[in-house]
């Protein structure tokens, strides 16, 4: 999600002095002063067993549910500091919905799992892949695991590190162990990513990683962010959240990426986005004020925005506010998924949303 764009040191004493100095910088980037009007679905219900963050969500073309939970970062609020991360599951096609929380195999280190953005591959054999970015004491890992259902399991398989993997945010999975992510920043380093981002260099990309190639595809992103592809599989899809766009970029049989003239501009700060794979519609979980988002007031707290965009390869793209909230149920959205007419709102550390649309 967005949270590494702003969120680049720890507590310390002089932090509220560092904030004030980032803002007064990042205002307009932030949406410091954009307040939401409600925009209420009639028949939603916060989901049970999640109450520190819901970061992204895949649903499975079987309507099983697969969500990332539990991230922490340097600055970002948490509602469970103590406790790792984790993946749970829940199953849409159920009556009574519930989360179950997968277990996963011996040997990968469960005590550091702080998991970020997600994605699935169903191969050719059926077998469901589970694609992971991971921040393991901060620094940054894609984890690949093996999906097993009867044992309601994750099967570890791989950890992927790599130097044009510095800043990894967001993945979509196109194969058993080749994906394109996005990279929010250029450095890793917490000080110069701080620069980067006050001196809007716009160096952030996408990179496309096979065992074979790995590759910058696409850069000149503000803070890239969500990443997707569509149902034909011959566009991905970009969220640039401090730039408040999305980008449409053709794939190449070379996997390479160009950038179409298709950007769209938004007035919000757009995070994960997920593709309705009946319709081609996206879904951008975003967040209305980013300075509410990392400057946490219980009192004033951060609000919720679900987008959906239509016809995206058009020259004018339906943009419908699906959700808003100002933050009295939904804290930070940061991913809206649907299946079945069954939408799930996730955050970055707050609780997750179950509609009926």
């Amino acid at each position: 999600g967005l949270l590494s764009s702003v969120s680049l040191l720890g507590p310390s004493k002089g932090r509220q002095g560092f904030w004030g100095f980032v803002f007064v910088f990042n205002r307009n980037r932030l949406k410091a002063s954009r307040e939401v009007e409600s925009a209420d679905l009639p028949n939603c219900r916060l989901i049970k067993g999640i109450e520190a963050g819901s970061e992204d969500i895949d649903i499975l073309p079987n309507g099983l549910a697969f969500f990332s939970v539990g991230l922490k970062f340097p600055g970002l609020h948490s509602f469970a500091p103590d406790k790792p991360g984790g993946i749970l599951m829940m199953d849409l096609k159920e009556e009574k919905l519930r989360a179950l929380e997968l277990r996963i195999s011996r040997g990968f280190n469960l005590a550091t799992f702080n998991p970020h953005g997600i994605s699935t591959f169903i191969d050719h054999d059926d077998t469901v892949y589970l694609f992971v970015v991971n921040h393991p004491e901060f620094k940054n890992t894609v984890e690949i695991f093996k999906f097993e259902e009867e044992e309601n399991s994750l099967v570890h398989l791989k950890t992927i590190r790599h130097e044009l993997l510095p800043s990894v945010n967001d993945i979509t999975a196109v194969g058993p162990a080749h994906f394109y992510a996005t990279n929010d920043h250029y450095f890793s380093d917490p000080f110069l990513k701080y620069l980067e981002t006050y001196l809007n260099l716009r160096w952030s990309n996408v990179v496309y990683y096979s065992p074979n190639e790995v590759k910058v595809v696409a850069e000149g992103f503000d803070t890239a962010n969500g990443i997707s592809i569509s149902p034909d599989n011959k566009y991905i899809y970009v969220a640039d959240a401090l730039a408040h766009e999305i980008h449409v970029l053709e794939k190449h049989p070379d996997m390479n990426l160009t950038q179409m003239k298709k950007v769209l501009k938004l007035d919000t700060l757009v995070d994960n986005l997920s593709i309705d794979p009946s319709s081609g519609d996206i879904w951008a979980g975003c967040q209305p004020n980013g300075q509410k988002l990392f400057v946490y007031d219980p009192n004033n707290p951060p609000s919720s925005e679900v987008l959906r965009i239509q016809n995206i390869l058009s020259e004018k793209p339906t943009v419908t506010t699906v959700y808003a909230n100002n933050g009295s149920v939904l804290q930070g959205s940061s991913v809206a998924s649907v299946y079945d007419r069954k939408l799930l709102i996730g955050t970055l550390y707050h609780r997750a949303l179950y509609c009926e649309l």
